[in-house]
């Protein structure tokens, strides 16, 4: 077996995104690649206590992936402020007595971790609009993507995830858990909420995804179980219902146009003006052609967040242009063009801290060093699509037993996807088009 098809067969996707399948971005020769230790969003550490734990399992992931991409320049990128996770890097890089790799410090601003932003840090190179990182001869992985790498070549699939559970809890930690536990069981082993009323953000702050249901499960593209009270704006803010967004876009844009010269698609040199497209709301019908730059969007987030002086949010106008455009049957199409960075890139980056103090949410930043979870999750529910692509097929039925990395769902024949493993000794008790769960054996707790 070749160590691409190892990694097909361990279920490796992205675990910093969207679950983009990692055998499908290591499976033709590049230029760059580059390892994405960033930490995106604020309040996040997981990245990090990986690094300070097992950089040199990151560090074999990143050269065999470098191996199979045949790749001519390897560079793990991360932020400056790290220093001692970039200790870390630089003694595994001398243990190690590994090829060329270059470590990037990176300025400490949001988005530096969006593949996009990072490749024209990195390489001065602009991903073309509609396209990926590939169309300019770059991949970029994620540091615990490529840790997952190393133990697909090693023969172990996908079962564990590095999550920080931090917030309104009571001891801020980063855990090792398997894919599927109950995101509640997570805040009860990091002290419990201390909120009476609280919900959960999956993700980052500022592009995280509100989780009503405490119970939801841990999914291989869960970065962070942000825990805030129901009632903070980051809660609130997405569940209002879209008619009233655009109704308030149509009223409240006074046209200052903050939201573009902030936005780092408009910054990379593509043509998006989301203040184009919150004017337009007023004047034209759904069907104009300036509303085509939503597709531009990369839901960053900065313009709701920090922008607009009117607390619009043309990320949810762009996103929803977006959902109608794929329901009508249309594409992004990629566009060929010369492109060039602002000269005023720099001077328009915000910083986390920045970002932190305008939301809310400065008396969150705070250590979350990792720590082990005191018990193994009593049941997982491992979703069949955690991943970009199609749903995995169960190969299991409700009442088998299953061990810990065991195969339970598997990628229909020629289609995207990537396969699913049990992550407990347990039994099935249920399968369903979405998901299976599993309870934990007794005499394995």
């Amino acid at each position: 077996m070749t160590p691409l098809e190892r990694v097909e067969r361990s279920g490796t996707v992205g675990a910093g995104g969207a679950g983009f399948p990692t055998h499908v971005k290591l499976s033709r020769p590049i230029e760059v690649l580059i390892a994405n230790a960033a930490e995106c969003e604020p309040l996040l550490h997981a990245n990090q206590e990986l690094l300070l734990h097992e950089a040199p399992r990151v560090l074999a992931g990143l050269l065999a992936a470098a191996e199979m991409t045949d790749a001519h320049r390897v560079v793990i990128a991360l932020k400056a402020k790290y220093k001692e996770a970039i200790c870390e890097v630089e003694a595994a890089l001398t243990a190690a007595s590994a090829p060329p790799v270059e470590i990037f410090h990176l300025p400490d601003y949001y988005p530096a971790g969006d593949e996009q932003a990072m490749v024209a840090e990195v390489t001065g190179r602009v991903v073309p609009e509609g396209g990926i990182p590939l169309d300019v001869g770059v991949v970029v992985a994620n540091v615990e993507t490529l840790a997952n790498v190393a133990d697909a070549l090693e023969g172990r699939p996908v079962i564990d995830k590095w999550v920080t559970v931090t917030g309104a809890v009571r001891k801020p930690t980063t855990f090792r858990v398997p894919v599927g536990t109950p995101m509640a069981l997570l805040v009860t082993a990091a002290g419990g909420a201390t909120p009476v009323d609280w919900a959960i953000l999956e993700g980052g702050p500022m592009m995280g995804r509100v989780v009503l249901d405490p119970n939801s499960p841990v999914a291989k593209t869960t970065g962070g179980v942000i825990v805030l009270p129901r009632s903070h704006p980051l809660i609130a803010r997405p569940l209002l219902d879209m008619a009233v967004e655009r109704r308030r876009a149509r009223t409240a844009c006074i046209r200052c146009a903050r939201c573009t010269e902030l936005c780092p698609r408009y910054l990379q040199g593509h043509d998006l003006r989301p203040h184009q497209v919150m004017q337009a709301l007023a004047l034209f019908p759904d069907s104009d052609p300036v509303y085509d730059q939503s597709w531009l969007c990369s839901e960053c987030g900065l313009c709701e967040v920090f922008s607009c002086p009117m607390g619009l949010s043309p990320r949810h106008v762009m996103a929803q242009f977006k959902r109608s455009f794929g329901a009508e049957g249309r594409r992004r199409q990629k566009r060929e063009k010369e492109y060039h960075l602002r000269p005023d890139r720099s001077a328009r980056r915000i910083s986390g801290k920045r970002l932190l103090l305008r939301m809310g949410l400065e008396q969150y930043d705070r250590p979350a060093p990792l720590r082990p979870m005191p018990q193994v999750p009593p049941v997982v529910t491992l979703l069949l699509r955690q991943h970009i692509g199609v749903a995995a097929v169960p190969v299991v039925q409700a009442g088998e037993r299953v061990e810990r990395g065991q195969l339970v769902a598997a990628v229909p024949e020629g289609k995207l996807g990537a396969p699913v493993h049990s992550s407990i000794d347990g039994t099935v008790t249920s399968v369903t088009s979405a998901a299976i769960r599993i309870e934990g054996r007794a005499d394995r707790a």
